[in-house]
């Protein structure tokens, strides 16, 4: 879905009957803080949306164990929308209007947060946007809106051109997908690809929901690239990186940080030696990451311990980015104050990334990237100094 049909998907259903409320101090009582968070639970992406889930309810079990905020218990209430857009609408309205939470700690990926942007805007609801960070959620600000990451064109970017500094003089190729996400992907690397001085030989387009890129990689091949820029989600990289594999062509190649979970190193298995993505997420095997593992066993049960990646990290981070926001505006909680709250956060550490920051001119924390290196045989990937 683009971006027109998108916006007007989400006002048909503002116009169907979505009702705002009066107060914004809906979501709050006494005791309580109810909090929701809108992403995909079932079909390939919940690989992602579960993870992040996970992440948030680490940091809701764990603020409530130590008494809440401000003396108030916080409930997580979560929809699935499969990420499919007119159901992430749907279950924004229902968060909204049925479930009347006090603010969103996810709003789902890149399309599904662009259709549901019109409510979030017309509401003021604080919500947090750690799946996604495409343009339209900081640019220009909103100021309800605080997106917790990396802009993915300027990921990209970065990427391309550290691979760039370690393979000099290589012949490129981009595949990207046709959407809003692949357009992020596509100008980041021309933005790379211009600065570095890069001889780009291929550059395709790939419909969403494709898995067979035997097609695409052979005409990597045929036309002599020596490295490649993947900007599938996830298993569209895999397939790729495994389709190299299969032709004898395997060259190094550039992943985007939504790729960095222990599933896709183990799918790509050997296939994955020289792959290479940027992120500001510590690695699990990290100190950092050993120190939460240990504080997810606390929290989590032994059935969701095996979901955790690198989503449920900033699904973590997010949630403790709001709720420090939220504690600072004491018992007279209120969306105004959480979110200007939220614009003045500096430097908070949370442990499982680099710090998060926000002013009022800047919704978006880009926290320092780092470049990583898939390593198959942990199934996992390790820091490159």
């Amino acid at each position: 879905m683009n971006r027109k049909l998108s916006t007007l998907a989400a006002f048909g259903l503002l116009a169907a009957g979505a009702m705002f409320p009066a107060h914004a101090q809906q979501g709050v009582t006494d005791t309580e803080i109810v909090v929701g968070d809108i992403l995909p639970l079932t079909g390939p992406p919940a690989l992602l949306g579960v993870a992040h889930n996970l992440g948030v309810k680490a940091a809701v079990a764990e603020v409530n164990a130590a008494g809440g905020i401000n003396g108030r218990k916080v409930r997580l209430v979560s929809e699935d929308d499969g990420y499919v857009p007119t159901r992430t609408v749907q279950g924004v309205r229902k968060l909204i209007n049925s479930d009347k939470i006090f603010a969103f700690t996810s709003i789902s990926g890149t399309a599904q947060s662009e259709v549901a942007m019109p409510l979030l805007k017309q509401t003021g609801i604080p919500a947090m946007a750690p799946i996604t960070t495409h343009e339209g959620l900081y640019k220009p600000v909103i100021k309800n809106v605080f997106a917790v990451g990396f802009d993915m064109s300027n990921a990209v970017e970065e990427l391309v051109s550290m691979m760039a500094e370690r393979y000099p003089g290589k012949k490129w190729a981009l595949i990207s997908q046709d959407d809003d996400y692949g357009e992020n992907v596509r100008a980041g690397f021309e933005r790379a690809a211009k600065g570095k001085k890069l001889q780009v030989v291929s550059t395709q387009i790939y419909k969403k929901g494709q898995s067979d890129f035997s097609s695409e990689i052979l005409k990597v091949k045929q036309a002599g690239a020596e490295a490649l820029m993947a900007g599938g989600v996830l298993g569209e990289n895999v397939a790729m990186t495994k389709e190299l594999e299969r032709m004898g062509h395997k060259i190094p190649v550039g992943v985007t940080y939504v790729s960095r979970v222990p599933a896709s190193a183990k799918l790509m298995g050997s296939a994955g030696e020289q792959v290479y993505t940027v992120d500001y997420v510590y690695l699990e095997n990290s100190p950092q990451g050993k120190s939460f593992s240990e504080k997810l066993a606390k929290f989590l049960s032994a059935e969701e311990l095996p979901k955790v990646n690198r989503y449920t990290y900033t699904g973590y981070a997010s949630t403790r980015a709001l709720f420090d926001a939220m504690g600072r505006c004491g018992k007279a909680l209120t969306w105004d104050c959480t979110n200007a709250e939220l614009a003045k956060v500096q430097g908070l550490e949370t442990g499982v990334m680099t710090p998060i920051s926000f002013t009022p001119s800047n919704h978006l924390a880009a926290p320092k990237l780092f470049l990583l290196k898939a390593d198959p045989a942990a199934a996992t990937y390790k820091f490159v100094q």
